[in-house]
């Protein structure tokens, strides 16, 4: 909702990025963008006014509020130019929202503003940024409308085109009297809450009979008496209403975002998702013309042919034999390598060409059947273009209007923002968070006059075209101003008769100020445009004019390229705003000859010497002078010029910091070196010392030691069991201290024998006293990221060195009772050998095991598939932890998947006790015993009859058929005797049940995307199956009359292909029991919530005027129905008890309730213990308290 606050409010921010020195263009008067592609304007958002955006574009999109709106002249509502007069009538809200529609109608912009309009009705701008609900505004703003129409023709507009009539009926069954109420409505609220559907909530609302009877009846004023009666309303049958807007709200009850989408009435708008591609071909063949001849396009050669032939379709080959008679060319040759293969040129045209079934024949659609005169030789009909750009005989067959509800496009009006809609995206939006919030309808039988189609200025008055047209005259002017402005750039010209080159840079004569010349030109313009430009600015130029691209430098003026290519534009050359371009003849200036490029760029360097003292002793202080050298000179010559003999050159690469830890000597060997190779740039510093200088230098390390570094410790403690166990010292270090010298010191500060130096290592120790990673001893304080003050442990065993890894393992799942090991190994070690160390060190063996990562949650994560792959290459890094885990890993490219084998319950006895049973399924998994190993996982499944087999390894490429081939191999599955893979029927494992059914055995593993912890459940089967991608397996289960449970399941087999509906099912199973379809109840089973859904069929009485309506499939919410699924059945002959429910569902769900209420429990008592945690994680933010919405409407009586 706030994606475009900031952006309109800041329209004029220059986004030009010259870089430095370079001016920003002034945008204060930059107009807004236009329209884009789709003709239609949005509605910028103030903050918080998504809401009165999307009612806004509603009303503007119904045809009948805006031309009533329009309809209403100055002389009933006023002018705003006299809004301001004390006694004058002006009619705000109504005269602000005609603007409004004349600008989203007219007015070339993207979005319009409503600040106008939300001023008329008092808002102010903390009004503006608060969210509201659009029903409550929809209601407000007709009442305002009302009150501040009062006394003008429009004073019905919204009673006549809005209110409607709720009659209630209430029969009396003794006497038949009738009586009746009347209620009136603006808007119909319903409640989607627990229906299927729309209808459905209106029939529940307003249709369905209501009865009053037993304790609840009606008293008759006919009768006068109390009385059995039933309570219905009127059915509206005279009129078919329309949807033609949709406003979606995404969030919460407090919050969120609306837009909406609208249906195009008028055709105002231009649609563009599957008509794009052909009215851009045809626009383009039109445009092509050239002395009345047209290049052709393929579609209006293939409507030619279609329209000419009497049947309705023709075969796709025919027609390209008969392109071949009429062109003299194949398709394959004139059209294919532009447009692709004939058919798939066909599919992508499902607009106009349409084919049968079988996808063998071809037609044209019913809306493009008329005749098409058009020359196959490309000469132009001389008959004028239509809207559709076909050309038309005029004269035999008049063009024929589209049928207003079958052609008529959606929008998506979102804020700033519109964009085409099909009508499958916007039924995705009646579901989930997204969702629809308002519906608006029209009655189907009010038709558009033709003169309003594709005419936005239809029905606005003169005045408010007069008032656009202007504005969009100003907004041409704007923007040709803006256009100029935006692609115009200053160029600073420097004249090489006004410079000097001196000290390795050019210099001004005068001031910089007077040297440069200013030259603004269009950067579309060409070089040879801006040479002109120079040539006419200066009064006299003599030879050659040179133009190079220069740059302002610290040591002076600098020459990089020479500009060239006088045809290329300054924008294709990358001369942007603020460029510095030097003219002269490309040789030399004042005399002197100039080197160009970067090759030569000045550096100003800082040159040092120390200072003495008064006593005739040397310091800090140093005396500081500039010099500038070329990039290229190489250190010998700075050498020769700056340093005395014998003397030596210390660089410092941080600027004017000239602590000695920055500085670094210049060696023998970097003589040859060049100034800009060695890292000096401008502003770097060089210290000059004589050979009595030199005793400051530290040659060994190649540092100044003339100044002290900031001093800090280090604490070290003895882990090593030579001597005290608990002291410690401190170290004096600084960042640059190397990690073997704090060793060394540590030994002897805590009297150790110095041959434990090559012994030992220095560990850090955490906050929970635990060791970490030994630190290589090259590294310094820095490198080893330690901070001053930390507490290292003096440890045995040798330190790693900087191409090893210190990691941490253990052995097996159990991370709590398998003991953390240690190891050092090369960063190139394979995962192989690692694995074998591991093994050695922890005194395993055998190759039944492989490492895996411990993953955020300290558990075993990812494995280390790749065996030959080094540890570097892993990306495994010091300090890691891997776990070893028991289980060979599959080959690249295969799978490991535990068999799980589904028994089919045994008959069940009626005395057994229902909590045994999970409806029809019997529990028989209490005495399975499993190892916990990889190959059979851990839990247990207890509520299903499944019996771990054991684990496959098979290719991912292998089929469905193999798995259960290989399955049967199981030493638990051998006594089973099963003649064929058809004869049984695998399940994915999901949340100890089955979960996905597999289909098609010949199937790829991998394309069923299992993933590396699956599990396959195996269920065995009395005759082959083979089902279908259309088929649904269903488990149906006959409640057992005068008791609360069930028969034993069985399987059925539901053909989905036509429909998955309430009406379709209930027939399939009243089929499978040989009952009638009216004597049975269905429910669908929810076994994670121990609960029944009823599958009602109502939905499916609906009167012939509405049973085009899609029906609701069962797969969709609320019933989400798979294979698998168990579906209860009642037998009303024999049970009229409508409850599913079963023994053992009621005990499922008093444990779920327990459980909830022990939760509860735990958590108030540990708000108790903890009450400062408690109370701050209940003062949450509390939300704002709601305002009221309201527009303040002027008097009018």
């Amino acid at each position: 909702m706030f994606g475009d606050l900031f952006e309109e409010d800041f329209p004029f921010i220059s986004n030009n990025h010259c870089g430095k020195g370079k001016k920003s263009k002034p945008r204060d008067f930059e107009p807004p963008a236009p329209r884009d592609f789709t003709n239609l304007s949005g509605i910028k958002n103030q903050g918080g006014t998504c809401y009165l955006n999307s009612l806004l574009q509603t009303l503007l999109f119904t045809p009948e509020f805006r031309e009533a709106l329009f309809s209403l002249g100055p002389e009933e509502l006023g002018t705003l130019d006299d809004s301001s007069k004390p006694d004058a009538k002006v009619r705000i809200i109504p005269l602000q929202l005609q603007r409004l529609f004349a600008q989203l109608l007219l007015l070339d912009q993207q979005a319009a503003s409503t600040t106008d309009l939300t001023e008329s009705f008092g808002w102010s701008s903390h009004e503006e940024m608060r969210q509201h609900d659009v029903q409550e505004l929809n209601r407000i703003l007709f009442s305002a409308l009302e009150t501040s129409l009062e006394g003008t023709s429009g004073h019905d507009l919204i009673n006549r085109l809005y209110h409607g009539i709720v009659v209630n009926q209430i029969v009396c069954k003794e006497c038949k009297n009738i009586s009746e109420r009347q209620e009136d409505f603006l808007d119909l609220t319903v409640a989607v809450k627990g229906v299927a559907g729309l209808e459905e909530a209106l029939w529940n609302a307003y249709v369905e009979e209501e009865h009053f009877e037993n304790e609840n009846l009606y008293r008759c004023g006919a009768c006068d008496k109390l009385v059995e009666a039933s309570k219905t309303e009127m059915d509206d049958s005279e009129y078919m209403y329309e949807l033609f807007s949709v406003i979606i709200h995404k969030g919460g009850c407090y919050g969120g975002h609306y837009h909406v989408y609208v249906r195009d009435v008028d055709e105002l708008g231009n649609w563009q998702l599957h008509e794009e591609e052909y009215k851009v071909i045809e626009d383009k063949a039109l445009k092509d013309t050239e002395n009345a001849k047209e290049i052709e396009n393929p579609l209006a050669v293939l409507k030619g042919i279609l329209s000419e032939e009497e049947a309705k379709q023709i075969p796709v080959d025919q027609l390209g034999q008969k392109l071949l008679e009429k062109k003299g060319v194949s398709w394959n040759k004139k059209y294919r390598k532009q447009y692709g293969p004939l058919r798939k040129y066909l599919q992508n045209h499902p607009q106009i060409f349409q084919f049968s079934p079988d996808e063998n024949k071809i037609g044209l659609k019913e809306k493009h059947k008329l005749m098409v005169k058009s020359d196959f030789q490309g000469q132009d009909l001389q008959s004028p273009p239509q809207k559709n750009d076909v050309q038309w005989d005029s004269e035999k067959t008049p063009p024929r209007l589209k049928d207003s509800s079958a052609d008529c496009h959606w929008f998506d009006l979102n804020d700033s923002k519109v964009q085409p809609i099909k009508e499958k995206d916007i039924e995705k939006q009646f579901e989930g968070k997204e969702s629809a919030y308002m519906l608006f309808y029209r009655k189907s039988q009010l038709k558009r006059p033709p003169e309003a189609r594709g005419n936005p200025r239809y029905k606005i008055p003169t005045h408010l075209l007069n008032e656009m047209n202007a504005a969009n005259t100003e907004l041409q002017k704007k923007r040709a101003e803006c256009d100029s402005v935006n692609n115009g750039i200053d160029l600073h010209l420097h004249l090489s008769s006004c410079y000097t080159f001196h000290n390795g840079a050019l210099h001004p004569a005068l001031t910089w100020k007077e040297s440069v010349v200013g030259l603004t030109i269009d950067r579309r313009k060409t070089l040879g445009d801006l040479r002109q430009s120079i040539f006419q600015m200066l009064e006299s130029w003599e030879g050659d004019m040179i133009l190079s691209i220069a740059k302002p430098l610290p040591a002076g003026l600098h020459l990089y390229q020479i500009l060239d290519g006088d045809k290329l534009t300054l924008d294709v050359i990358g001369l942007a705003d603020g460029t510095d371009v030097f003219v002269w003849n490309g040789k030399e200036v004042g005399g002197t000859k100039v080197m160009t490029g970067p090759d030569h760029e000045p550096v100003v360097l800082n040159v040092l010497h120390l200072e003495e003292y008064n006593e005739g002793g040397k310091g800090q202080h140093f005396t500081e002078s500039q010099h500038v050298f070329s990039c290229s000179t190489k250190l010998g010559e700075l050498h020769r010029a700056l340093a005395p003999a014998g003397g030596i050159i210390l660089k410092n690469l941080s600027g004017p910091e000239k602590e000695a830890k920055n500085w670094e000597i210049l060696l023998e060997e970097d003589m040859n070196k060049t100034v800009r190779s060695v890292g000096l740039t401008d502003g770097c510093s060089v210290l000059i010392l004589d050979s009595h200088d030199q005793s400051f230098v530290s040659v060994s390390s190649g540092n100044l030691t003339a100044f002290t570094y900031d001093i800090s410790w280090l604490q070290v403690k003895n882990f090593c069991r030579t001597g005290d166990e608990d002291q410690q010292v401190k170290i004096t270090a600084t960042i640059e201290t190397v990690m073997a010298d704090i060793k060394m010191k540590a030994i002897r500060e805590l009297q150790l024998e110095e041959e434990l130096a090559n012994a030992s290592c220095l560990r850090p120790v955490s906050g929970n006293g635990k060791l970490l990673s030994p630190v290589p001893e090259d590294y310094t304080v820095k490198e080893a990221e330690l901070k001053m003050g930390s507490l290292l442990g003096l440890c045995h065993g040798k330190a790693p060195t900087s191409t090893q890894l210190f990691l941490y393992f253990i052995v097996g799942s159990d991370h709590t009772g398998s003991p953390e090991m240690e190891i050092v190994v090369e960063e190139t070690t394979s995962v192989k050998e690692c694995l074998n160390l591991m093994l050695e060190k922890s005194g395993l063996s055998g190759d039944n095991w492989h490492l895996r990562r411990i993953d955020w949650c300290y558990e075993a994560g990812e494995a280390l598939s790749q065996e030959n792959a080094t540890l570097k290459e892993l990306n495994v890094c010091r300090g890691d932890t891997l776990v070893i885990t028991e289980g060979k890993l599959p080959p690249k490219g295969f799978l490991k998947i535990p068999i799980w084998w589904f028994k089919s319950s045994s008959p069940k006895k009626h005395r057994e006790p229902a909590s045994d049973q999970v409806n029809g399924l019997t529990c028989q998994m209490d005495a399975l015993q499993v190892s916990p190993a990889r190959d059979s996982p851990e839990h247990i499944h207890t509520d299903m009859d499944l019996c771990y087999a054991g684990s496959i390894e098979i290719a991912g490429e292998a089929s469905l058929e193999d798995l259960k081939m290989q399955a049967l191999t199981l030493p638990c599955c051998q006594e089973q005797v099963v003649p064929l893979p058809s004869f049984l029927r695998a399940w994915t494992v999901d949340s100890k049940r089955p979960g996905k059914l597999l289909r098609s055995n010949k199937q790829h593993l991998n394309d069923y995307r299992l993933g590396a912890r699956v599990e396959i459940c195996i269920e065995p089967l009395q005759k082959e199956e083979n089902l279908g991608p259309h088929e649904l397996l269903l488990r149906v289960q006959m409640g057992i009359p005068g008791e609360r449970d069930y028969y034993d399941s069985t399987d059925l087999v539901w053909d989905i292909s036509k429909e998955c509906t309430a009406w379709a099912l209930r027939q399939r199973v009243a089929a499978h029991y040989c009952l009638p379809v009216e004597k049975i109840e269905i429910a669908k089973y929810f076994p994670e919530r121990f609960e029944w859904l009823p599958i009602s069929s109502w939905t499916q009485k609906i009167s012939k005027r509405k049973r085009k309506k899609k029906l609701e499939s069962l797969q969709a919410a609320p019933y989400h129905l798979k294979d698998g699924d168990v579906i209860g059945v009642k037998n009303l002959l024999r049970d009229d008890t409508k409850d599913f429910s079963t023994l053992r569902d009621d005990i499922g769900k008093e444990k779920q309730r327990q459980l909830t209420l022990e939760k509860k429990k735990s958590r108030q008592a540990e708000r108790l213990q903890h009450p400062a945690f408690s109370e701050e994680k209940l003062n949450m933010k509390h939300r704002k308290p709601e305002v009221a919405l309201s527009i303040s409407v002027g008097v009018f009586r």
